[in-house]
């Protein structure tokens, strides 16, 4: 079951690579960034979006939506792509993040995981089997086995034991494997020690599944560990099969990956920060929402095709976030997934024409420079422009409403 995908490396610079693999529902081109839909749905964001979007792969929570609307729904309206009616290559991941992120909720065991759950309260009890039968049901193209993904900085006797037990529950997810049409893939474990990562790596490349993954990182070993760790751990992962990195998507981090030879990845950051007015330029992050932008006629990002940059002013976006109107979260949303999406289509192009690395040093020289630009303007003055926003908000609120 889960056998290896028709996997293709199609041109390599260094060790970044273009590749694509075959899925049930379509082939994915690498490098690509997933639009993380949680509970199948992107939030504040129609199928038209994600249509213009144009992602290669979406990613969905099996934890969440076991819960709700449970996974034997989803199942008897066609799995994911009936039931959500995006008809498209989709991965679910096993639940194991939603373990960590709970914290004082879960209880860990050999056989598997005990929790509460966040919405009621009631007992739930997943493990490897149960899991696997859950993105079973739920249909996704590629699944992955649960794992135990622990927080760093950690003891190195609590990874080493998150290792040995992730190497168990994904030998009892892939027995567990009745369906021949999903990808299973195996997520090496070890924190930031290069020892354990390989012995994980080593445990699960012997499963010989379809697809690996580079689990357990950005969960608290700052942004320069996470670099450093995702160039040394890559090349444990096997070289014939598509190489995920899990939970990234700021931009530099993503290149740095890319150009250390990472096919995918997802993150929430894209549309959490759009909806808070935090959005992508090549040139850094714009506060779009700021009184700086009042009056400020350009778009966004001239380069950009998505129709927030094609359609409205930035003097129009920081309209829409001062006064919460709604439809601003969409536009913010909207804007950085086609961003990333773009940035690891256009990694892939430069790959292909053998001008990555020099595209991928001025990329990332200009947009910390942006980066570095609006620290100094917050540093030089850090409540300056809240002091303006709030003394436009009190004139604003002593007027009658119009």
């Amino acid at each position: 079951m889960g056998a290896a995908p028709q996997f293709r490396v199609e041109a390599t610079e260094g060790s970044a690579r273009a590749t694509r693999f075959a899925t049930t529902h379509g082939v994915v081109k690498t490098p690509a960034f997933m639009p993380v839909a949680t509970r199948a749905s992107w939030k504040g964001l129609t199928h038209d979006h994600l249509m213009a979007i144009d992602p290669e792969v979406v990613l969905a929570n099996a934890y969440h939506l076991h819960l709700r609307p449970g996974e034997s729904l989803v199942q008897e309206m066609g799995g994911l792509h009936g039931f959500t009616g995006w008809d498209r290559p989709w991965l679910t991941d096993s639940g194991g993040y939603q373990v960590f992120s709970l914290g004082k909720l879960v209880e860990i065991d050999e056989a598997g995981v005990s929790l509460r759950n966040h919405l009621d309260g009631k007992r739930v009890r997943l493990g490897p089997v149960e899991v696997m039968r859950i993105q079973e049901a739920l249909g996704a193209d590629i699944v992955m086995a649960l794992d135990e993904c622990v927080a760093l900085p950690a003891p190195r006797e609590t990874v080493e034991a998150a290792v040995a037990r992730t190497t168990r529950w994904t030998r009892e997810a892939k027995r567990a494997q009745t369906r021949d049409d999903q990808l299973l893939f195996g997520i090496v474990q070890g924190g930031t020690d290069l020892g354990l990562r390989t012995r994980s790596a080593e445990e699960l490349g012997e499963l010989d599944l379809p697809g690996y993954a580079l689990g357990g990182l950005a969960v608290g070993e700052g942004q320069a560990a996470l670099r450093e760790a995702t160039q040394a751990f890559t090349p444990l992962l096997p070289s014939d099969r598509p190489r995920y990195l899990m939970g990234v998507g700021h931009p530099v981090d993503m290149l740095e990956a890319i150009e250390a030879g990472i096919d995918l990845f997802d993150c929430v950051l894209p549309t959490r920060n759009g909806r808070r007015g935090w959005l992508l330029t090549p040139d850094g992050t714009v506060r779009v929402g700021t009184i700086e932008h009042r009056r400020d006629e350009r778009p966004l990002d001239p380069t950009c095709r998505c129709r927030v940059c094609r359609t409205h002013s930035r003097a129009y976006l920081r309209h829409l976030f001062h006064v919460n109107e709604h439809v601003a979260t969409t536009l913010g949303s909207l804007h950085n997934l086609t961003f990333l999406v773009d940035l690891a289509r256009e990694a892939r192009t430069r790959i292909r024409a053998g001008t990555f690395t020099e595209w991928k040093r001025d990329w990332v020289e200009r947009f910390e420079r942006g980066e570095a630009k609006r620290r100094a303007v917050l540093a030089a003055d850090p409540k300056g422009a809240a002091r303006s926003e709030i003394a436009r908000d009190e004139q604003r609120k002593a007027l009658p409403e119009g």
